[in-house]
């Protein structure tokens, strides 16, 4: 049975691996009931070709998990199962949290075996498997000839953090402001109902690496409808290498609330069309973001 499970999302080759991914990346993407899956975004989403994924909905359909109508595709058919998600995903939780606090204070090598993983987290290897897996589909580890992995570059330094941050208030503003900007209203609707969720409670029960997930993915979203790739690609790394300091840190959910707020007035504005004020009020909301995380 394929359930809305907490790992973000995994390279995968085999049908019934991708199934799960696709419906591992429904789940942190926040996309509900009745949103078209089209065959292109998942195939870029998770690295691989559009005919794998062609079988993989098919799984998921049989599973009762989609729906499909000719002429329309694929759909989303079964509501999230955040409560069943949480527990059968908290240990693994806690250990990929556990390599990332390692990863960033110095405790483990550049380059680690699936040997060496399992035997300092007492995994088995279908777990280290999996949690390699899904660190890769994240960008801060990939696979070395053999069965040997290595940690790529990351922001470790709060000067880094910083810059990263100063980089996004003078692009992402730009990027709304683009010629070649097309509005998603779908996909921004999707990323408000998921911010509303959030203010709704959800915010007290998501792990930091969904809050991480949820919002870095509201600002991509708003980012690729510029349509600009050298803007889209550079946030996109940016969010990669920022991702372990930020899971690093206290969640401070009052913070995060407020935040949401502002997440949804920027994207009314757009589906208003009023890009000029969303572009200020995203400028606001990402000075506003750095001051409260890094106290510039």
């Amino acid at each position: 049975m394929f359930i809305f499970g907490t790992g973000v999302k995994e390279v995968a080759r085999l049908p019934s691996e991708l199934a799960q991914n696709i419906a591992d990346l429904i789940r942190v993407r926040g996309w509900k009931k009745g949103m078209h899956l089209p065959e292109r975004l998942l195939a870029e989403e998770l690295r691989v070709s559009e005919s794998p994924i062609r079988g993989a909905l098919k799984t998921l359909a049989e599973a009762g998990l989609l729906t499909y109508t000719a002429g329309e595709g694929y759909v989303i058919e079964a509501p999230e199962r955040r409560e069943e998600m949480r527990a059968e995903g908290g240990e693994e939780d806690a250990t990929y949290l556990q390599i990332a606090s390692d990863r960033m204070e110095g405790r483990i090598a550049g380059r680690m075996s699936e040997s060496e993983l399992m035997r300092r987290y007492g995994l088995s290897r279908a777990n280290v498997l999996k949690i390699l897996s899904r660190i890769a589909s994240e960008g801060w580890i990939e696979r070395l000839p053999g069965n040997g992995w290595e940690f790529l570059p990351m922001l470790t330094s709060e000067d880094a953090y910083r810059q990263s941050f100063r980089f996004r208030l003078l692009n992402e503003p730009a990027a709304i402001l683009e010629p070649t900007f097309v509005l998603n209203e779908a996909a921004l609707l999707a990323c408000r109902e998921q911010q509303q969720a959030l203010i709704a409670g959800d915010v007290h029960r998501a792990t930091a690496a969904d809050l991480f997930e949820i919002n870095s993915r509201l600002h991509e979203t708003i980012l690729e409808c510029s349509n600009n790739s050298f803007i889209i690609d550079s946030v996109k790394r940016i969010n990669r290498l920022r991702r372990l300091m930020e899971l690093g840190s206290k969640v401070e959910r009052t913070a995060t609330v407020a935040f949401c707020h502002e997440h949804v007035q920027i994207l009314d504005l757009l589906l208003e069309n009023r890009r000029t004020e969303a572009a200020d009020a995203l400028r606001l909301h990402l000075g506003l973001v750095s001051r409260k995380k890094t106290g510039f």
